[in-house]
């Protein structure tokens, strides 16, 4: 199998990252495997989709992630020029909202590619059309009531401050955005400093302001989902637990977070359940839910990271289960000649 791995730079990328413990599993059991950056794309006079890639020597065999990536970014490792449309798989691993606001050319960019590369044939997941209708959190709404926190979108000051009084307690954070960047908990005893808040949140754009979800106090769990359903080997499930560091109320883990064991529920399954139609419809191979309580707080469709922390209380390597997956694809679509709908092979 060819797999390709796009990436907002390969340069930046980190040996915990899922997106470089999946090119390893994935280099490890025996395929061509490359990793480019969104910058790296190009679409030649040829009509074909072309990329500078970096791979690892193909003779060698990497026992960590970390020998690994030293030798994808180092001089032991190769760069060439590929051709993407004779790819099998292209993987879309980059986060547009971390080059919204340096980067803006490069937001959409790979799921435009990936669009192109998907007419010869090539199996892009996440499926490219899929990405786009989430290229914010506003994506997030689209999913059934039952599972949100209610919500509010906007950028009218005097609508937050209602929204703020009514609840008592609430959220605000950009609609674009991620890592817990910008995010706010606003109390009564915060009102009067709401204006600096606004302005915090809203100077990129439009403010989320979310009910706030008292289970969140003991943290979140992280669930992965693959090809619509619960990532489940071995009778345990690809899911972890962030908890709060501190006083801060986000539980993201490079906002002071701590890694804890996960416990999957009939209630986190019946969550799972419900989103799973869309992420079907929408041929979203490889999910993260975000739940707290009884509720989904987020659902990241574009990278979502954790493998390696559900992998830490489950002794599990997932990363292998998912390349193993993406192998029947490329199975099936050998049996047809190539000819499959791209979003229905997602979640095949």
């Amino acid at each position: 199998m060819k797999i390709g791995f796009v990436v907002n730079d390969v340069m930046t990328e980190e040996a915990g990252f899922t997106t470089t413990r999946l090119a390893h599993a994935a280099h490890q059991q025996g395929h061509d495997t490359f990793v480019m950056g969104v910058g790296d794309m190009a679409y030649d006079p040829d009509d074909f989709i072309r990329a500078r890639a970096r791979h690892a020597l193909q003779e060698k065999r990497y026992k960590t992630p970390e020998s690994y990536l030293a030798d994808v970014q180092g001089k032991k490792g190769a760069s060439q020029r590929i051709t993407v449309d004779e790819l099998d798989v292209l993987m879309l691993r980059n986060v547009p909202s971390d080059d919204y606001l340096k980067r803006p050319w490069a937001s959409a960019t790979a799921s435009e590619f990936g669009r192109v590369a998907m007419r010869r044939g090539v199996i892009v997941v996440n499926d490219p059309n899929g990405l786009a209708k989430a290229s914010t959190k506003m994506y997030f709404q689209l999913f059934p009531e039952e599972v949100r926190p209610r919500t509010l979108i906007t950028r009218d000051r005097d609508e937050i401050k209602a929204f703020a009084k009514e609840e008592g307690r609430c959220v605000l954070k950009p609609l674009q955005g991620s890592g817990g960047a910008s995010v706010f908990l606003v109390q009564q005893s915060d009102i009067p400093n709401l204006n600096q808040m606004i302005d915090a949140v809203s100077r990129d754009g439009f403010v989320i302001c979310q009910e706030y979800l008292p289970a969140a106090e003991e943290g979140d769990m992280r669930l992965f989902v693959m090809n619509g359903r619960p990532l489940q080997v071995k009778g345990k499930y690809a899911a972890f637990r962030r908890v709060r560091g501190g006083g801060d109320m986000r539980s993201n883990i490079h906002a002071g977070g701590k890694l804890a064991d996960a416990v999957v529920t009939e209630k986190d399954l019946k969550i799972a359940e419900i989103v799973r139609p869309k992420l079907v419809q929408d041929g979203m191979f490889l999910v993260g839910l975000d739940i707290v309580g009884d509720k989904l707080m987020e659902i990241n469709v574009f990278s979502p990271g954790g493998l390696g922390s559900a992998q830490k209380f489950t002794k599990i390597n997932f990363n292998r289960y998912v390349i193993n997956a993406l192998e029947r694809k490329v199975h099936y679509m050998s049996y047809y000649g190539r000819n499959f709908d791209n979003i229905d092979m997602c979640t095949l």
